[in-house]
């Protein structure tokens, strides 16, 4: 659950410089598949203690299948907000659909 709490942390904040020069959905993208990949490597390394290259890539395949859920929750509800919501809003709607993603 740290790793996750602090892979969300990491995420928004990235979002956040991302957003200044990019559009939302372009910063979401970026900002969940360099934490997705971080937090899987985290957590191979952390919770699982696997070190070195052992499954390394089927370890990141089934990481990124989580980022494609969590990626379509966060996409979506960020094309639900009207036209020029704001980055607070926008947080406002990236917060529950991480947690959500983060349930399923």
């Amino acid at each position: 659950m740290v790793i996750g709490a602090a892979s969300t942390v990491v995420y928004l904040i990235l979002y956040l410089l991302l957003r200044d020069v990019l559009a939302a959905q372009t910063a979401n993208l970026i900002a969940l598949l360099v934490t997705a990949i971080m937090n899987t490597t985290v957590n191979r390394d952390v919770t699982f203690e696997i070190r070195g290259s052992k499954d390394v890539g089927k370890h990141q395949f089934k990481g990124l299948i989580v980022f494609a859920i969590g990626l379509a929750f966060t996409s979506g509800a960020l094309a639900l907000l009207p036209a020029g919501a704001g980055q607070a809003m926008e947080l406002g709607v990236l917060v529950p659909a991480n947690l959500l993603a983060a349930v399923v």
